[in-house]
């Protein structure tokens, strides 16, 4: 199962629900997909919740690092929340944990839009 994406508005920020695989494929293009398409649309502020992603490959990791820049560069901001322990390592391992801003709390992540 590739992942499956659901998009919802918490006030003036874009929560994007994940479900599933983020891997080489169909899962990484519609993700990809999925964020150009928010931001095309004008959406600025963007809250990934990994919490049921059950596997990220490579592949998936580097649509994250490119769904961040992608975020970025149109005058954006991407948090991440509710990573699970993969995940967590993995950004570890990276050293992307630096990059993203991680929550645990959902209101907490939009809150901190400001």
């Amino acid at each position: 199962m590739s992942v499956k994406l659901n998009v919802r508005k918490v006030g003036d920020v874009t929560v994007i629900d994940a479900v599933g695989r983020i891997t080489l494929g169909e899962g990484a293009s519609s993700f990809r997909d999925t964020i150009r398409d928010l931001v095309s649309k004008g959406e600025k502020k963007l809250v990934l919740n990994l919490g049921n992603v059950t596997y990220i490959d490579s592949s998936g990791i580097g649509e994250l690092v490119s769904a961040f820049t992608t975020v970025t560069n149109q005058g954006g901001q991407l948090k991440l929340l509710n990573l699970t322990k993969r995940i967590q390592d993995l950004l570890q391992i990276t050293k992307l944990y630096t990059v993203f801003e991680v929550y645990d709390d959902e209101s907490a992540a939009v809150r901190s839009f400001g």
